[in-house]
């Protein structure tokens, strides 16, 4: 599913709860800070840029590195969020659980929109791993503040 599928207004309230800014770029405009390359989201410090055409995983997915990073790569952010393997499966289940946030998307259709964009998971699937193999991933969110013990997200930022 694409930005247009949706309301983005959903998008940018979820951004909001996060400090955050989210701009949506006319059609066919670059996409300043995508480190993939257009249709995907880019992110500039605080900012997330996307079209109707970017797919929702991939607005997630940076809205995850951004709430995930450290103020200080925040500041020099553009476009490669850098972090290591541990702070990346962070992001990718933090961005099934944010999921929900978003209606007419939610976790069930981000998490099969991962398996088709081919995101890599040992236990072959983004369900399996994030129900059976990602107890690292939520203990790195919790012990950074960005989720709490019954699994809701806490919409702050990483200090």
């Amino acid at each position: 599913m694409c930005v247009a599928d949706i309301a983005s207004r959903d998008i940018g309230d979820l951004l909001r709860y996060y400090g955050l800014s989210f701009s949506l770029l006319a059609d066919g405009e670059p996409i300043a800070g995508s480190f993939w390359g257009e249709p995907e989201a880019g992110i500039i410090g605080k900012e997330l840029l996307s079209r109707r055409d970017t797919p929702i995983h991939s607005v997630l997915h940076e809205l995850c590195h951004i709430i995930c990073m450290t103020r200080q790569r925040r500041r020099s952010l553009v476009g490669n969020a850098g972090g290591d393997d541990l702070e990346e499966a962070a992001v990718c289940y933090l961005q099934i659980v944010l999921a929900d946030c978003l209606n007419g998307f939610g976790r069930d259709r981000l998490m099969a929109d991962m398996d088709a964009w081919r995101y890599s998971f040992r236990l072959g699937s983004a369900r399996r791993w994030f129900e059976e193999d990602a107890d690292d991933a939520r203990a790195w969110l919790e012990s950074h503040g960005l989720l709490l013990a019954d699994g809701a997200a806490v919409f702050r930022l990483r200090d």
